[in-house]
């Protein structure tokens, strides 16, 4: 039987911090936001009518002691946590070859996310801190990328749609999706942080191990080298960060792209069929690594979808129109996402509006996808710190897990401590340091975080986004965002935080969208 926690009532104008009962049971919770209770923020209380399904009895004896106050109860959602723990798991061969299909226009690419097709873990604790420190070393590099990138410039519309699947089945941080590169399937990352598409080639001086065959160019009549003197050749300075360098056997164009982490990819550049199902996009501009080395695990190579003008975005925007989208799955589920290029809007599953955010233009940072923050609530109560927006944010889906300035994670973690309390403390982990051990629980009732954007946008975080699970038996469960090293770094979300939601770039009119959306291909 449930219980139903009465919280005291507190006076107009206050903020709603009641604690959460420290004595309850593994099955007791918390009935807030289901009640459609009054409501509070940060500065003024708005009076929300009690919906017919609240029991008679329980609103009356709420009333009795309102007197001239209201009831603060802050907006929470359930986390059942048996079906978002960790476990193990065999290989699922069908993560290795997504489907595809058109559909109004679109082209939509499966996707899926890494942890169902990675075999059995025996490791938790040591998977997940790699994946962290993995992590981290993205966030550096971009951090590092942000502040060296130099200016450049790029420039109805049918629609695609593609399978996205979480790369975690082949040991990368990413999503992955699959595409057809000279009539070759290729199992590819995807990357909103990155520009130039690469594959490994043969034949190759050092590749890793991939799922897929290796590329091989000389067995395919429709590829072609491009050479030094071409416009792409000079591309790839702001593309990558490194200048295209000429073979000395032959004027082919050689590229260089450096990771934070250490990893990297080198080779010549190439012309070659990218194929969409249906669509196919000819003298397709990627990387033909045959000099690879890193944290790639079974993919094929990456997939770019930056705004420079060897992004994937770029090169199709005449036949995509400079928009794509895509839902990202959940990590705790056997469920795919899509990846969707073309801005036909009637082919999305939101369930709730999309809101916009417009992107900040600035030459020397245009291959990246900045919109300004402006607030962030935990349970309904808006954040009270000196930085908190409007400050920019950098929406990335290849970080995992949301960076947030110093003094803002500070307030934020403050705020969520007081939501959601009585839960034992477990040690902090990595870069997460706001742990609980919650294996005596089978649900828990957690605040409900909303980061706010210029234009209105509002981006609610699922309830599977705001927990970390460090260890299988939830004994080490984190709230899963972290701090910058420094206050004037900027801030990234990660695509930890952007699971089951919409997410819409669309480059022609510079801006985000976000929209509620449970993710399926099919």
């Amino acid at each position: 039987m449930h219980q139903w926690v009465l919280k005291p009532a507190l006076l107009l104008l206050f903020s709603c911090q009641t604690p959460t009962p420290k004595n309850l049971s593994p099955h007791t919770h918390i009935y807030t936001q289901r009640l459609s209770l009054p409501l509070c923020n940060s500065s003024s209380s708005t009076m929300v009518d009690p919906t017919p399904s609240v029991p008679f009895i329980l609103l009356s004896l709420l009333l009795l002691g309102l007197g001239n106050g209201v009831v603060c109860l802050e907006e929470k959602r359930v986390l059942s946590l048996q079906k978002v723990q960790p476990k193990l798991q065999s290989t699922d061969t069908s993560c290795f070859s997504q489907k595809s299909r058109r559909e109004m226009g679109a082209t939509i690419l499966e996707m899926k996310h890494r942890d169902h097709c990675s075999g059995v873990t025996r490791d938790w604790n040591e998977k997940l801190q790699k994946t962290l420190t993995m992590d981290d070393g993205r966030v550096k590099s971009l951090q590092s990328r942000i502040k060296r990138t130099v200016p450049s410039n790029t420039e109805d519309i049918s629609n695609a749609q593609i399978p996205i699947t979480s790369g975690i089945e082949l040991e990368t941080l990413n999503y992955i999706v699959t595409v057809e590169l000279g009539a070759r399937k290729m199992t590819v990352i995807v990357d909103t942080g990155s520009d130039l598409t690469w594959v490994q080639c043969q034949p190759c001086d050092s590749c890793y191990n991939q799922h897929d065959p290796v590329f091989k160019p000389s067995t395919s009549p429709s590829y072609q080298p491009i050479l030094c003197n071409a416009s792409a050749c000079q591309s790839l300075q702001f593309a990558t960060g490194n200048s295209g360098v000429c073979g000395s056997a032959a004027p082919i164009c050689n590229y260089a792209v450096n990771y934070g982490d250490g990893s990297f990819t080198r080779g010549e550049l190439g012309h070659e069929k990218l194929n969409f199902g249906t669509i196919v996009v000819k003298d397709f501009i990627f990387g033909c690594g045959r000099n690879n080395k890193g944290l790639f695990g079974g993919a094929s190579g990456l997939m770019g979808l930056g705004r420079s003008d060897l992004s994937l975005i770029s090169q199709t925007s005449g036949i995509f129109g400079g928009v794509f989208s895509y839902c990202l799955p959940s990590t705790e589920r056997k469920g795919s996402g899509s990846l969707i290029l073309g801005g036909n809007s009637s082919v999305y599953r939101n369930s709730s509006p999309i809101s916009y955010a417009k992107m900040i233009e600035n030459p020397q940072l245009y291959n990246f996808y900045f919109i300004n923050l402006t607030g962030i609530s935990i349970g309904g109560v808006a954040l009270q710190a000196p930085s908190v927006g409007p400050s920019r944010i950098l929406v990335d889906s290849g970080t995992v897990i949301t960076r947030l300035p110093p003094t803002i994670y500070k307030a934020l973690k403050a705020e969520f401590l007081k939501q959601f309390t009585g839960f034992p403390p477990a040690p902090t982990f990595s870069i997460l340091d706001t742990c609980f051990n919650l294996s005596a629980y089978q649900e828990v009732d957690i605040p409900t975080i909303k980061m706010h954007f210029e234009g209105n946008a509002e981006l609610t975080v699922d309830v599977t986004g705001v927990f970390y699970f460090v260890k299988s038996d939830a004994s080490q469960v984190c709230l899963a965002l972290a701090s910058l090293e420094y206050q004037d770094e900027v801030a990234i979300l990660g695509n930890y935080q952007q699971k089951n939601l919409r997410v819409v770039y669309n480059t022609k009119e510079t801006k985000v969208g976000f929209a509620l959306e449970t993710c399926s291909f099919e």
